[in-house]
């Protein structure tokens, strides 16, 4: 006897209230082992595979891809051979397979969020009232998850989500149905790209509506599968393209970003609704602020409006960091890694911390009190696809030079492939910006939460400098040190980025403090 089982979006850090579909590895009909990998979302901190608690045959996706959801929503139906009907640990459904409205045994009562039908489904299954009458209520059963995942059993409430003005439109069998801004858009742009005189489906007029409702054909409830690899999905829902309706160019029909970017330029609106710019009439933008990048922007606001900043600037001439860079690349211990001044620069932080443990530190408002930390995970800021993201190395400062160069190398690919787990991005004690990168010799960042102080560090450019008395062409930076006031006073936010730049200056000082 087989039995319905609903997998719940489990909580796979620390807090987390909601997710994002990015991509399914399984659909309808398809066999999973306990274990296999079925889907792949992105959290507020980093894209995570998730797999599945229970071997079976997938019945149904309860969510679509690109879709938003909150922890402890059912996302996939799977049967499960030699069940009792009773109900497992995921919860069982009432009704038809893709039925998420009635009463799970572990995880109370589960919403219709993410697409899934709201509505019963055949009449011989037992309903959640049915079981509810039987007598007093025995306790629930533990919901399974897993391994090293908690599920939040709604114990809090979120506010809806804001989905834009909701517009009727025709349904099948003559009824009306909801249509969220966004569709709402779709629908206006098709049927601005029709010659004159064609209207597209749902913006017809009133009194045809009804008519028209039923010539509507039904939707199948087979969800179509398109060939694009998971980037190139996270791009077309950025700029809210369809990939069903694009051909690819890749291979054996695969879409590309090139695809992707093809019909961006023809489709403009990718917004909540429409507005016009009365000056040259071009379509308003608007981008969703979703996974990383609301995460971020919700960290900065916060970071920027507790801590009190100060940051304070050193130009340094580097010109012996650059020889020594040039020679350490030349060391065999050194092949294959990836050496540049970042890498001094960071010995030269963690050897500032050990001689100035308190700029290593956060501030706990609740206790008031300074938490010192033992050891230095180092995060270095990276500027990747989805957002800005501070993975970090580790205890940083127990690291030798070379492994702190394959460990520094290893994070930045990582984390800009989009491959960052929720473990690189935690724990973070101090920070490193490198702005030069992008051609800025200095800047003021703001503290990554939780932290005491970030170091940005600027472009290496040639620059007049005085040396021994005489002028001369010299490599010179600018480092800009960013602190928490609550923390470190002046003087001691002063003196460490005295050393670091003294070491930047003298490299052989990073051996003698060291």
């Amino acid at each position: 006897m087989s039995e319905l089982k609903e997998f719940r979006l489990p909580d796979v850090g620390e807090g987390l209230t909601e997710a994002d579909i990015v991509s399914w590895h399984v659909k309808p009909g398809d066999t999973v082992t306990d274990g296999q990998v079925i889907v792949e979302i992105e959290t507020a901190k980093a894209i995570v595979e998730l797999p599945c608690p229970f071997a079976g045959t997938v019945a149904k996706l309860l969510v679509d891809e690109g879709q938003t959801v909150d922890v402890g929503a059912p996302i996939i139906a799977v049967e499960v051979a030699g069940g009792t009907g009773s109900g497992g640990g995921a919860g069982p459904t009432s009704g038809a397979a893709g039925s998420s409205g009635a009463a799970g045994s572990g995880g109370g009562g589960a919403s219709s969020s993410g697409g899934a039908s709201s509505s019963s489904g055949a009449s011989g299954t037992p309903s959640g009232s049915a079981a509810q009458e039987s007598g007093p209520k025995a306790p629930p059963e533990r919901q399974a998850v897993l391994v090293g995942y908690g599920v939040m059993t709604a114990s809090t409430k979120r506010r809806p989500r804001n989905t834009g003005p909701a517009y009727p439109v025709p349904g099948a069998g003559g009824t009306y149905v909801e249509e969220d801004g966004r569709a709402y858009a779709e629908r206006v742009a098709a049927a601005a790209s029709e010659p004159r005189g064609a209207v597209a489906p749902g913006l017809r007029s009133a009194a045809t509506r009804e008519g028209a409702a039923s010539e509507r054909p039904e939707v199948s409830e087979q969800i179509s599968r398109v060939l694009a690899k998971p980037p190139v999905r996270k791009l077309a829902k950025d700029l809210g393209i369809s990939l069903g309706g694009l051909t690819g160019s890749g291979p054996d029909g695969s879409i590309t970003r090139d695809d992707v970017q093809r019909a961006a330029t023809v489709t403009t609106v990718r917004s909540d609704e429409i507005r016009s710019d009365e000056k040259g009439g071009r379509v308003s933008e608007r981008i969703p602020v979703r996974g990383i990048r609301k995460h971020m922007a919700a960290a900065m606001v916060a970071s920027a409006f507790t801590a009190p900043h100060v940051t304070e600037f050193l130009q340094v001439d580097v010109t012996e960091t650059m020889a020594a860079v040039r020679r350490v690349r030349e060391l065999p211990e050194y092949q294959g890694l990836r050496v540049s001044p970042l890498l001094f620069v960071a010995r030269a932080l963690l050897t500032a911390v050990a001689r100035h443990p308190m700029i290593n530190s956060s501030w706990d408002e609740e206790a008031q009190e300074i938490v010192v930390h033992g050891q230095v995970n180092l995060g270095i800021a990276v500027a990747a696809d989805r957002g800005l993201i501070v993975p970090n190395v580790k205890d940083a400062g127990s690291l030798p030079l070379p492994e702190l160069a394959g460990a520094l190398q290893a994070l930045t690919e990582t984390a800009r492939a989009g491959k960052a787990t929720p473990a690189d991005l935690a724990g973070g004690t101090i920070t490193i910006t490198n702005v030069g990168i992008f051609g800025i010799d200095a800047g003021t960042p703001i503290l990554t939460p939780g932290e005491s102080a970030i170091l940005a560090f600027g472009q290496v450019r040639d620059a007049p400098w005085v040396v021994e008395g005489q002028l001369a062409v010299r490599k010179v930076c600018t480092l800009s040190l960013s602190f928490d006031h609550r923390v470190l006073d002046g003087q001691l936010g002063s003196a460490a980025l005295r050393d670091v730049g003294s070491m930047l200056e003298d490299p052989v000082r990073m051996v003698a403090w060291s």
